[in-house]
């Protein structure tokens, strides 16, 4: 399974969507995602992929790490990844 898809199935989960229904340029409010349910992925994300993402959930506008959508969320995650590789 690619980054993407394995990214997109952990927003999907959260989002208690299917897979299929998480877009690339849907933001995780839309998919119903909230803050809650944000960290919880974020968490679910570094464990799948062994990875630390620079995200303060008190001040999420100051991250290094771009959650305004999902494909800015897979970017982020493919770029960890490679970085550690």
């Amino acid at each position: 399974m690619s980054i993407r898809d394995r990214v997109i199935a952990i927003i999907a989960e959260q989002a208690v969507l299917e897979p299929s229904d998480v877009r690339m340029d849907s933001t995780l409010e839309k998919l119903g995602i909230d803050s809650l349910g944000l960290v919880e992925s974020i968490f679910a994300i570094e464990e799948a992929f062994d990875i630390n993402i620079p995200f303060n959930a008190n001040a999420p506008e100051e991250s290094d790490f771009d959650i305004s959508n999902v494909a800015a969320v897979v970017a982020g995650v493919e770029k960890l990844v490679a970085e550690k590789a």
